[in-house]
């Protein structure tokens, strides 16, 4: 894929050759904003909730959405065909489109932007499952409404980068002693057999497995409950989880080089783990039919 056929704007190109305009609203503001599908042999997880996802920030910004669901889909189809069976991670980017340099919208109707590319999916190896992933914390010092997938992502890569910089995988952040999210993860703790996490509000982006979590710990007797997180809370956790497309889901067992529990993965992480992968398995079934 090191020059994969890419989608912009109506037409398939290498990716060597795709081109924007300079004065592109995403270029110069950042004034857009973006979606990440995981293609597990070939067929779109949980498409329907991330073209929910991209419709909602869309309306969020007063893009007006070029495609209906449909022909999301198709555009997505077509640049993910040529890998087969390949797992993949789409990655759409909805700019509000080209216009003379002003930071207010423009008053004429203008073109958005559409940008879609595919990368092969990688996840963590069995090797990191079993061990568990370290983590560092930081204060969140991201806008005020994460809960629209911005491609804005300043915060997030500052965020990223200082986890880089102490050599672990994710950055906790912490808006108020309160916890948040990571640069790019929803976080879960385990108290006493309880999953808790984070409320769905604008201090964090509703990561698509937050609610298939959810129903994973609905139909898994798994009790869940959705609240304010304490820093102390996730210190002292029993176990603390990563969620995203690219993670899935992933144990923690070191934060800020504190051992996380008993420093194994835990019973929670594994049900869930489990129940995810039943639901990729019938995901392809269902495709199938």
């Amino acid at each position: 894929m090191q020059d994969s056929i890419v989608y912009l704007n109506g037409v398939m190109t290498p990716l060597s050759e795709a081109r924007i305009p300079v004065l592109d609203r995403g270029f110069i503001f950042g004034d857009g904003v973006y979606e990440v599908i995981p293609i597990y042999a070939g067929n779109a997880f949980r498409a329907q909730h991330h073209m929910a996802r991209l419709f909602r920030s869309l309306a969020a910004i007063g893009i007006p959405n070029p495609h209906n669901e449909p022909e999301w889909m198709a555009l997505i189809n077509q640049v993910v065909a040529p890998y087969g069976k390949d797992d993949q991670m789409v990655y759409i980017h909805v700019t509000r489109g080209v216009a003379k340099r002003g930071h207010a919208f423009p008053k004429e109707a203008l073109t958005p932007t559409v940008f879609i590319m595919t990368n092969p999916l990688v996840l963590p190896s069995d090797a990191v499952r079993d061990k568990g992933v370290s983590c560092v914390t930081m204060e969140d010092q991201r806008w005020l409404h994460c809960e629209i997938k911005s491609i804005s992502l300043l915060g997030n890569v500052l965020a990223a980068q200082h986890a880089a910089e102490h050599s672990v995988v994710e950055a906790i952040q912490f808006r108020d002693g309160f916890l948040t999210e990571a640069s790019s993860s929803n976080v879960w703790i385990v108290n006493n057999g309880v999953l808790m996490a984070p409320p769905k509000n604008n201090l964090i982006l509703e990561g698509i497995r937050y609610s298939l979590i959810e129903e994973l710990c609905a139909a898994n007797n798994i009790a869940f409950v959705a609240r304010r997180i304490e820093r102390k809370e996730v210190m002292e956790a029993d176990e603390v989880l990563l969620s995203s497309a690219t993670k899935e889901i992933l144990p923690v067992t070191v934060i800020d080089g504190k051992t996380i529990g008993n420093g194994q993965p835990g019973p929670i992480y594994q049900q869930l783990y489990q129940a995810y992968q039943g639901a990729k398995f019938a995901n392809a079934v269902h495709a199938a039919l």
